[in-house]
């Protein structure tokens, strides 16, 4: 079925595609248009000059940013990324998306998101320190384990967050570690919570697949981008009998359509920072990566990168979108309309907020679950997700993306009217 909303439209934002979407999936479920109206901003936007003295002496100042969306159905929660293009719009952005995805998984937690711009790359262990540290000093007062709870994201890991916590602890006088998630296990980290985003994918791929009644055996596959949930999908795709044949990183990708080793790859992708070079393979551009012919095509690095300029050359029957918002609005629409299954990121990467949830409700309550006990859990919590979402997808006859905002929109406004916003 042709979809009718398949019109061009060019946006200036992310934010602004974003509030296009939950319109259209208000119209569709005719929803309340003031609900609708009372997301479009967020409840409040930080903007910080962030001061460090760099390892040869000089200052340095960097930017650094949190947007706080929306907290009706709980605390602000969302990740914190250091990347060179990180601005206000796109932190803006990606707090909205979390909104969306805490409401479509069903924690009870609001959208925030963070963000320091910064090639962290350039920096030493003691500068991103300094830097991390001084950005919590930035935020303190509008942060807590009650209030706005931060994680990682592209290119802030375990380590960061643990500075994260030490700093902030600092200033509180006193240890709150549910103030951030994704912490190491030795000071109040949970078990899963690195594997969590790529786990939670996996998971709804499989149950996806099964809805479609496709064989399992010798489905192909491709990842685009190669970081922590790349790399770990990868591996959990890799055990469970996919043939992978093509994965990129920031540097380029490679492809063997006999299928990578992924346990060596992964060992020459840690010995050697990067996939290119791994000698079973082809070389090929990032944008190539994403055109392979495959069964499965998982975007797990930034998001626009599937646009109305490159999806004619998309091949593949399946795009899981490990990344935030990896297919742009247009896109999705001209790939409904040719029979791809487009599973969104609100739902496919949601893992990491769903561990993140268990994490926070273990350091509220300090009493801990084992590693088989966290996926189980997050396993019963995204396939009800994913059930919700294909039910209301056959309901109204859309994609799986405005099937998850009629979700979204549903449970955030019903919280805004009972608490008379």
């Amino acid at each position: 079925m042709k979809n009718k909303n398949s019109q061009i439209i060019d946006y200036k934002t992310s934010g602004d595609q974003i509030m296009h979407e939950v319109k259209i999936a208000s119209d569709i479920a005719c929803l309340n248009y003031d609900e609708i109206e009372l997301l479009h901003t967020p409840q409040r936007s930080l903007e910080a000059a962030i001061p460090i003295r760099m390892d040869n002496g000089k200052i340095q100042v960097f930017k650094g940013y949190r947007v706080q969306h929306n907290n009706v159905r709980g605390p602000y929660k969302g990740g914190t990324r250091f990347h060179p293009e990180v601005d206000i719009n796109e932190v803006s952005a990606l707090a909205f998306w979390m909104s969306i995805k805490c409401a479509v998984v069903d924690v009870p937690f609001g959208g925030a998101k963070g963000g320091i711009a910064v090639d962290s790359k350039k920096l030493s262990k003691q500068e991103l320190e300094k830097l991390t540290r001084a950005y919590v000093r930035s935020l303190y007062g509008f942060v807590g384990s009650e209030i706005d709870i931060p994680a990682p994201d592209v290119y802030t890991n375990s380590q960061i967050m643990a500075w994260f916590m030490d700093e902030f602890n600092r200033l509180n006088g006193k240890n709150i570690p549910g103030i951030v998630t994704g912490k190491p296990i030795e000071v109040g980290g949970s078990f899963g919570r690195e594997t969590a985003t790529a786990q939670g994918g996996f998971y709804v791929l499989e149950a996806l697949i099964e809805k479609l009644k496709i064989k399992k055996s010798n489905l192909t596959l491709v990842i685009q981008g190669f970081g922590n949930a790349g790399l770990n999908f990868a591996k959990i795709a890799s055990i469970a009998g996919f043939r992978i044949i093509g994965v990129s990183d920031s540097r380029g990708g490679i492809y063997n359509q006999d299928g990578l080793n992924i346990k060596e790859l992964i060992n020459y992708k840690i010995s050697t920072g990067s996939v290119i070079g791994y000698n079973k393979s082809e070389v090929l551009k990032q944008d190539q990566i994403l055109e392979l012919k495959t069964d499965i095509l998982v975007p797990s690095a930034l998001g626009g990168v599937i646009t109305q300029d490159n999806v004619k050359k998309i091949k593949a029957k399946i795009i899981l979108e490990l990344a935030n918002g990896p297919v742009d609005y247009q896109a999705s629409l001209e790939l409904f309309d040719k029979n791809v299954y487009v599973v969104p990121g609100v739902l496919a990467n949601a893992g990491g907020v769903i561990v993140s949830y268990f994490e926070w409700l273990q350091n509220q309550q300090n009493f801990y679950w084992d590693f088989n006990e966290i996926n189980i859990k997050l396993k019963e919590k995204i396939l009800k997700a994913f059930e919700n979402i294909w039910k209301t997808r056959n309901k109204y006859n859309v994609n799986m993306r405005t099937a998850a905002y009629i979700i979204a929109i549903e449970r955030i406004g019903k919280a805004m009217n009972l608490r008379g916003v």
